[in-house]
């Protein structure tokens, strides 16, 4: 009973967007923002975004938005040579929207299916935060008037309660369609994910369960229930 009743709780948030890296996108290019604080796997999960769209047969490019942080770029870089995708960027200090309007009007030029942006995550100065990814939407917008088709919010599965208050923080700056919950390779077992998606209404898209490119899994709330239980 209790299992059935926790798959509920799951299956209320709703799917809006493709989660299948091979089901056919609503849009071209599909402009993918990925938002949450520093630490939590936001690079990683960007790469393995892009591994798996690569291998599903889709052209991908990366928007290094994250300029703020030191060697951000270059980490990104590594990833994303690893993924074997493009990458789009101008290094530490240059201004994140420009990044992105590079990005985005290469995937146009260049008929890409995916843009994956990365950006930056330091949430304890929220109000340039807020400004800064308000600004990457409008210049997205600007290019393609859809864009960002989703957002996803990556949040570290070991932090606990900590997780919903970054959530909620998030939601208050952009419009989250969807979570990815990493580092669930581990003892925690993510029961976070419940409280999340409760009080947020937020689905759970993606798992990391390791540090591998090819370790990120589409979240089976069926699966997830079982291991959440020890079943």
């Amino acid at each position: 009973m209790l299992m059935e009743e926790i798959q509920q709780l799951l299956s209320l948030t709703g799917e809006s967007h493709p989660l299948d890296f091979e089901a056919v996108l609503p849009a071209k290019p599909y402009v993918i923002l990925i938002v949450g604080v520093n630490g939590a796997g936001k690079t990683t999960s960007v790469a393995k975004l892009a591994h798996n769209y690569e291998k599903a047969g889709k052209k991908v490019i990366i928007a290094a938005a994250d300029t703020f942080r030191a060697a951000a770029y270059e980490q990104l870089k590594i990833w994303a040579d690893r993924a074997g995708v493009p990458i789009i960027g101008q290094g530490q200090g240059a201004d994140p929207a420009s990044v992105v309007y590079d990005a985005v009007s290469a995937a146009v030029s260049r008929n890409a299916d995916v843009v994956l942006i990365d950006t930056a995550g330091r949430l304890h100065n929220k109000s340039h935060l807020m400004e800064e990814l308000a600004k990457i939407m409008r210049v997205a917008t600007k290019k393609i008037p859809e864009a960002p088709h989703e957002v996803l919010l990556i949040l570290d599965g070991t932090t606990g309660q900590n997780a919903v208050l970054q959530a909620r923080e998030f939601t208050r700056f952009v419009k989250v369609t969807g979570l990815v919950v990493t580092k669930l390779d581990g003892t925690a077992k993510g029961g976070i994910v419940l409280s999340i998606s409760r009080e947020l209404n937020l689905p759970v898209k993606y798992i990391g369960v390791g540090e591998k490119i090819d370790d990120l899994q589409l979240f089976d709330r069926a699966e997830f229930v079982e291991a959440l239980l020890g079943r």
